[in-house]
């Protein structure tokens, strides 16, 4: 369980190297950092970081922040936040009218593995979704260990959890999305399906997939084509395979795929990119003289 004296009742946690940068690049307001003394030179940067931005750090055993944490793959650094924001849908639709793109947005639909979950923020960051809408019941929380399997991307989403999901899907239908919904089962594979135009991608949990109430709410049913032996996929790896097929489609322009660099921890970046480019990620701000250029440009592999 948490220590009360490090991550308090309003308080949220976040642990990991990756995801306590992206929490800074974000300017969550932040109240402590919590680093393991042995892992403190490879964290340098991040503890001059937030000593620049007069944020407390407080060393503690490893034990205790994986306890805290709630899981063991905190690489010895964690941040504590200000509770999180939630988006509300209106706020969705706003930021693609901003962007001047059809709203695109994934919905999870009870996924109950929180590595899940954070797999799929990341993917659905990737991807430029407008947000994410989720319910509050029968859902993995937003744990630690998610906001770690997301690398920080769940920074940078609108996210919006609902008391009831059916009536929000009907809401977005009503508001002129056509709802996707990821089924096995379905006639028409991703590539068959148009999934253009204003578009909201369900997908539903790892053991019973789509609710049924879900399900009857969909206006088509997409799957992808198995070839192996496995009749199935994971939750995450369908939902973001489904995600990308849609960005192929409604960005048809945007050229040949980039060619992906693999860093020490797994994850992936372009190396270069085709066609209309991303807004670069401002940097954190600059409250002394040290250079936050410089925090996110280390290694991000675990030390």
């Amino acid at each position: 369980m948490p220590q009360p004296d490090l991550v308090g009742e309003d308080e949220e946690l976040i642990a990991g190297r990756r995801p306590v940068e992206e929490a800074f690049v974000a300017r969550r307001p932040a109240r402590r950092l919590l680093v393991v003394p042995q892992r403190r030179q490879a964290l340098e940067r991040l503890v001059l970081h937030a000593t620049s931005l007069r944020i407390p750090v407080v060393e503690v055993e490893g034990g205790t922040l994986t306890a805290t944490a709630g899981f063991d793959g905190h690489q010895g650094i964690g941040l504590v936040v200000e509770p999180r924001t939630w988006a509300s849908l209106d706020e969705i639709l706003a930021r693609a009218v901003e962007r001047g793109e059809p709203p695109f947005l994934l919905v999870l639909d009870s996924l109950e593995d929180p590595q899940n979950v954070g797999t799929l923020l990341r993917s659905a960051e990737a991807a430029g979704i407008h947000g994410v809408v989720f319910p509050t019941h029968r859902q993995a929380p937003l744990t630690p260990a998610a906001v770690k399997a997301s690398a920080g991307a769940v920074e940078h989403l609108l996210l919006c959890p609902v008391d009831d999901l059916p009536a929000t899907i009907s809401d977005l239908r009503i508001r002129g999305l056509r709802i996707a919904a990821a089924d096995a089962e379905a006639p028409l594979t991703a590539a068959q399906a148009d999934l253009r135009g204003p578009l909201a991608i369900v997908v539903g949990s790892e053991g019973q997939g789509l609710t049924p109430a879900v399900r009857r709410r969909a206006d088509l049913a997409v799957r992808i084509p198995m070839r192996g032996v496995i009749g199935s996929l994971n939750a995450a790896v369908a939902g973001s395979i489904l995600l990308f097929a849609a960005v192929a489609q409604r960005d048809p322009g945007a050229g040949a795929a980039p060619i992906a660099s693999v860093s020490d921890d797994g994850s992936t970046s372009p190396r270069k990119t085709a066609g209309r480019a991303r807004k670069p990620k401002e940097p954190p701000p600059e409250p002394t003289e040290s250079a936050p250029d410089e925090l996110l440009s280390g290694d991000a592999s675990e030390p």
